[in-house]
Parts: structure tokens; C-alpha cells; sequence
């Protein structure tokens, strides 16, 4: 018999944005994302590629005035897939984690899904010059922080993002969103011994 595979389909639009987007929680890493914003498009690819998620997803925002509303829009939708992708959790690990070096940067997530949503950004002394002057484009490490914000309030979500160091802002950002994909691909994994949640209050 074959397994169902876990996706959900989103889409949101308001005066600021319009979103569309599917995601298959047990895929093979296969994405088309289309933000209007380049540098945006290949994180998300990035982090569906290394989490093994497959993600269908156009964005038309007000990106002429600049790109926080479409990314932290696009990062509440990306949230509420995941949830409804996951249902009631039976069966999840829940927890994930994972560090992944770039170059000259190294991060660090780590995250819990487990219904309580919460967002920390650490950085280090390492890694301060590019968090003050860092910017890709108008992409800088300020959005990186709106979109983990937004994901981790929709998914319920506990997320914990530390850019260890880095010199290179698109080092920097890549690896993050690496190693999100890689720490929620541990998350999403079930595991036969797990029986109906990962939790002694029964319920997540």
C-alpha cells in the first residue's frame, strides 16, 4: 500500500501580496519558486532542496516599494503548509536540528514543532560585520529574520537560528536556510516507534 504523501496547498492575497504555493512535505528536494525577488527564490530552493521538500510557489507583491511584505507573507504561508501538511503530528520526531558550513560562514538551527511558536536569532561576535552591513541587493539579514519569524508563528513552530560566523552575506543566508531545510527534514521524519505524538501531554 502505497503511503500518502503529506502536502497542503496555501494561497493568501491582500492589498500587498499574492501568493499561491503547494508543498509536499516527502518529496525529493524539487522546487519552482517564483518571488520576484532572485536572491529570495534561490534560499527557498535551497532550503526545500536540502529538506527534501518539494515546493510549487508564485509571489507577486509590492516588491517596487520594497520586499518585507512579500517575504513575510510568503513565510506565513510556507508555515501554514507546513501545519496543515502535518496534521496531528502522529508520529513526527518533532525536533530537528542541524548545522551546515559555507565557505566562510557556519549556522546553526535548531527548532521543535511542537505547537508553541518562538523565534531567536543569535549571533556572535564572529559574525558581526555581516549582520550590521551585510546586503544581497535590498536582501539583507533583517528579512532573513522576517521570514523565520512569520514561518515559525504559522507552523507553531519553535525555531532557533544562530549564524555562527560569516563574512559573506550570501554565504551567511544560505547556510541558514540550509540548515532549516536539513533540521526540518529530521522534524518531519517518522519513526515506527513513535506511537500517535511525540509528547506526554498526548497531544502537540
Amino acid at each position: 500500500m502505497a503511503t500518502r504523501l503529506r502536502r497542503a496547498k496555501v494561497s493568501r492575497k491582500t492589498s500587498e501580496t499574492n501568493i499561491t504555493l503547494e508543498l509536499t512535505l516527502d518529496g525529493k528536494g524539487v522546487s519552482s519558486v517564483k518571488t520576484g525577488i532572485p536572491f529570495f527564490d534561490h534560499m527557498l530552493s535551497a532550503m526545500t532542496k536540502h529538506g527534501l521538500m518539494d515546493l510549487k510557489l508564485k509571489a507577486k507583491g509590492d516588491i517596487d516599494v520594497d520586499f518585507h511584505h512579500t517575504v513575510e507573507d510568503i513565510g506565513l504561508c510556507i508555515g501554514e503548509a507546513i501545519k496543515k501538511a502535518l496534521g496531528t503530528k502522529a508520529g513526527i520526531r518533532r525536533f530537528g536540528s542541524s548545522k551546515v558550513p559555507m565557505m566562510d560562514a557556519m549556522a546553526s538551527v535548531t527548532l521543535d514543532i511542537g505547537g508553541r511558536p518562538y523565534f531567536k536569532y543569535n549571533k556572535t561576535k564572529e559574525s558581526a560585520s555581516v549582520n550590521k552591513r551585510g546586503r544581497k541587493g535590498d536582501f539583507d539579514m533583517g528579512l532573513m529574520r522576517e521570514f523565520m519569524t512569520s514561518l515559525a508563528n504559522t507552523a507553531e513552530m519553535d525555531l532557533h537560528v544562530t549564524l555562527n560566523y560569516g563574512e559573506d552575506l550570501h554565504h551567511s543566508v544560505e547556510a541558514i536556510y540550509k540548515a532549516l531545510g536539513r533540521a526540518l527534514r529530521v522534524a518531519f521524519e517518522k519513526d515506527p516507534r513513535i506511537k500517535g505524538v511525540m509528547s506526554t501531554k498526548g497531544k502537540i
